[in-house]
């Protein structure tokens, strides 16, 4: 049986956020992100056990993994609840440490879709040897998001980089980096952006996506083949999307 606070619209925003697990954002920071960007799936990156506390302060369906004897792990906060249990998957380990995707399945009214929440290697090689991985493990709609720690393109077959195409990290607060990404398979971006730093050496980023097979019904062409601008979720009626507190 569908939840009965799934929407039958069809456009999903999503956010995702490297935390920095150091000295990194607080659940207000997490909080403010989350009143800004309006998200409807919040993936968050570095994440220690005090995140475990957000839905006591919005509401809202959570899963947090990580691998075996890692404090911080990945993170998912989402309006809408899981399809089935998020679990982890490992990648091929780093010199460093070891990588895993967190794979969190939904089904929201326009069909069902995957998203992979990833914080992967550095390296070209290795980095594109897990994006491979990954995409074995999704399903044929499906989203990977989060902080990739690639430098050049991503080269993975049959998806798309739908990103901001701007620096979202400074190493060594010097070197301007585009870090944080977001590769879809089925869908397509009405919107993306990159928002400032805040509580993190990573920038948020923010995409808003529509599914392929529903193009021709809800996007009509105008002029040169441009589309006409559709709103997200946020930009609908209060009753049409579930609502959490902001005590």
């Amino acid at each position: 049986m569908q939840d009965s606070t799934i929407p039958s619209t069809s456009y999903l925003r999503l956010v995702s956020w490297n935390l920095f697990h150091e000295d990194g954002a607080t659940l207000e920071d997490i909080r403010l992100l989350l009143r800004t960007t309006k998200a409807d799936i919040l993936l968050m990156q570095e994440c220690r056990p005090f995140t475990n506390r957000l839905p006591d302060l919005v509401g809202g369906h959570y899963s947090r993994l990580a691998s075996e004897g890692r404090v911080h792990g990945t993170a998912c906060w989402s309006r809408f609840p899981f399809q089935t249990p998020p679990r982890l998957h490992m990648l091929q380990p780093g010199l460093v440490a070891h990588r895993s995707a967190q794979l969190l399945e939904f089904d929201i009214g326009f069909g069902p879709f995957t998203i992979a929440n990833v914080h992967l290697s550095h390296g070209p090689i290795l980095n594109r040897r897990q994006l491979r991985l990954i995409r074995q493990e999704l399903s044929e709609r499906a989203i990977i998001m989060g902080d990739f720690n690639q430098v050049g393109p991503a080269m993975l077959r049959g998806f798309k980089d739908v990103g901001p195409r701007e620096q979202t990290h400074r190493m060594l607060d010097k070197v301007p980096l585009r870090l944080d990404r977001c590769l879809t398979r089925g869908f397509s971006a009405l919107s993306h952006r990159a928002y400032p730093r805040f509580g993190s050496d990573h920038r948020p980023i923010a995409v808003t996506l529509y599914p392929h097979d529903e193009v021709e019904t809800f996007l009509p062409l105008k002029g040169k083949g441009e589309r006409a601008d559709i709103p997200h979720y946020a930009t609908l009626s209060p009753t049409a999307i579930p609502q959490y507190p902001t005590r």
